[in-house]
């Protein structure tokens, strides 16, 4: 099931960041791209932005990736929903940063000016768990740590 999950994260390029500010929570659609292992996701995002400042007063996130837009033809029904709960991570290290950056432009190379502005910060998020709901009713959970 796990492998089914990942499969699902380097197939999509796109998701829901849900962060708190508070107790109110607050959703942005966000361009990603995992690592390898679909153990991180990276973003990109300005520094004045909301969702940066939620996540640096509330480092845990939940993200959204579905394939709603594939079931047009056939149904909603087999529409499968991908709930993933992590952590916001900053990229300290300038190397890693690099890395991190790179492999987000080569997924979305129409964000690079947008990279290129002063108050652009990439970061990660560290998964913790993957939900996957196929269709209406058929749900699996896994733990990474």
């Amino acid at each position: 099931m796990l492998d089914k999950m990942k499969a699902l994260v380097r197939k999509k390029d796109t998701c829901v960041l849900a962060t708190v500010s508070g107790v109110e929570p607050h959703c942005s659609l966000m361009s990603y791209a995992a690592d390898d292992d679909c153990r991180e996701v990276y973003m990109i995002t300005h520094k004045q932005t909301k969702k940066y400042r939620n996540l640096l007063h509330n480092g845990k996130v939940s993200l959204l990736i579905d394939t709603r837009e594939e079931g047009q033809d056939v149904g909603r029904e087999v529409t499968k929903a991908l709930t993933i709960s992590g952590v916001f991570q900053k990229i300290e290290g300038e190397q890693e940063k690099k890395e991190a950056l790179q492999r987000l432009l080569t997924a979305h190379p129409h964000l690079r000016k947008f990279a290129d502005t002063p108050d652009a910060e990439v970061f990660a998020v560290r998964i913790r768990s993957f939900q996957l709901l196929e269709g209406i009713g058929d749900s699996s959970f896994v733990a990474l740590d």
